[in-house]
């Protein structure tokens, strides 16, 4: 099933995350609940996951940006797409990504835009087969 996450998703969250750049499973501290709660609580940043069972197996973050230009249409950023390795090749980051675009085109924004560090050709060609391209822009970062 592909939903929204909830407050009680947090654990399950954390644990797929756990799978993206060897992120450790963080302390529930002050600071790391205070983060939650900001995210769990912002009408535009949604935490779109593939449940398998009462298992958080895929994901993807979906925040709508407010925007000054092209009519004031908002666009979408994509961030932490992630799948835990048992559940991949069975189609669920495409859903994820799907229900994205839908929440997107239903908030009237103009574009999606994701950014990967992944040289990998199959991830590439899995970004592009989900309807990105990489030639219309070109991105740059600025490690802080």
């Amino acid at each position: 099933m592909i939903r929204e996450i909830t407050r009680d998703d947090f654990d399950g969250l954390l644990r797929l995350y756990m799978e993206l750049h060897d992120n450790p499973f963080p302390e529930k501290d002050e600071h790391v609940m205070a983060v939650w709660e900001r995210i769990i609580s912002d009408n535009d940043h949604h935490i779109i996951v593939a449940d398998e069972d009462g298992v958080i197996a895929a994901s993807c973050v979906c925040v709508i940006i407010p925007n000054l230009t092209r009519s004031q249409r908002p666009y979408a950023f994509i961030e932490n797409v992630v799948t835990s390795a048992k559940y991949r090749r069975k189609g669920l980051a495409t859903a994820c990504l799907d229900y994205a675009r839908e929440l997107a085109r239903k908030e009237n924004c103009y574009k999606m835009m994701l950014l990967t560090g992944s040289k990998d050709r199959g991830v590439l060609e899995f970004y592009e087969k989900a309807g990105y391209n990489s030639s219309d822009k070109t991105a740059f970062i600025q490690w802080l």
